[in-house]
């Protein structure tokens, strides 16, 4: 559960927003963001940090008092949503490009040259049919056009698709999933000897871990990253911009999912503050668009 600290001030100092790391005493300072205001209100802009844990008052109250004019001070739990509901609607095979995600009961959609990926209905997120996971699968073919990658971590990985998609068009990179939901990487790792994936820590395997984030010493000892994969949701994709983009290599490249089109430029914003910009642009129109930014 992620929660957010949500105020009003004036352009000028959101225009001049702070990095907390180098201001407040707190082991894991969240991640700011100003939101462009409304054109008939230019001088009202909404500022909001993200916090993994509820924040405590003396937090709140070190925050806003780095502005001047803030107003309308609000803490609020972000609720969550059933998102494995969502991505089991409609179990028809999806493509994308050679990717071609199914279910046992489709096996026969799969043809020659096709890269197969056999997911069932359960109790991790990502079938492949959601918009968000096949989004991914989408930006991993564009990025295959130009580029080969080596070392890839998929955070958040629920079934393991993208990570498995990702070895699929990378056949020699090592590969890391994690997920913060013992059940998901189980299903993982279930996955995996599904599709004949070697589970490990060197070339051409995927190795799996139960962490939130980048926590583990498994992820951090393996980076930096040339490709990152993040299919989550928009308030941690936020909250998690400084340790994200510390992981990728230059020239490496983030992919992120699981926010809605309103939330893109927020989401994008809090990356850029970290040296990483759009690369391309994937289905930016579409109700779930897809980020596709690189270290400079």
């Amino acid at each position: 559960m992620s929660w957010t600290l949500s105020f009003w001030c004036n352009r000028a100092e959101a225009e001049a927003l702070p990095d907390l790391a180098d201001l407040l005493p707190l082991d894991e300072p969240p991640t700011l963001n100003a939101e462009e205001p409304d054109p008939a209100k230019p001088d009202d802009w909404l500022v909001t940090a993200y916090f993994a844990d509820a924040p405590e008052p003396a937090t709140v109250t070190m925050i806003t008092g780095l502005f001047a004019s803030a107003r309308d001070v609000r803490v609020a739990e972000l609720a969550e949503q059933d998102w494995t509901t969502l991505s089991q609607r409609g179990l028809e095979p999806v493509r994308a490009g050679r990717f071609i995600v199914h279910t046992a009961d489709h096996a026969d959609a799969v043809r020659s040259g096709d890269w197969p990926l056999r997911i069932e209905a359960g109790l991790a997120f990502g079938t492949g049919q959601h918009a968000t996971t096949h989004g991914c699968l989408k930006a991993l073919v564009r990025l295959g056009k130009a580029r080969r990658f080596g070392n890839i971590a998929d955070i958040g990985t629920g079934t393991g698709v993208l990570a498995m998609a990702a070895l699929k068009a990378n056949r020699t990179a090592r590969v890391i999933a994690n997920d913060i939901d013992p059940i998901a990487i189980a299903v993982t790792d279930a996955n995996l000897v599904m599709n004949k994936f070697a589970a490990g820590l060197c070339a051409g395997r995927i190795a799996t871990a139960v962490a939130p984030g980048l926590s583990a010493p498994a992820l951090t000892a393996r980076a930096p990253y040339d490709l990152v994969l993040a299919n989550i949701l928009a308030p941690p994709l936020i909250a998690l911009a400084r340790d994200l983009s510390a992981v990728i290599a230059p020239g490496g490249v983030l992919v992120m999912a699981g926010l809605l089109r309103h939330q893109q430029r927020a989401v994008a914003n809090a990356y850029r503050r970290h040296a990483l910009v759009p690369a391309f642009a994937l289905d930016r129109q579409s109700e779930w668009p897809c980020l596709i930014l690189r270290r400079k």
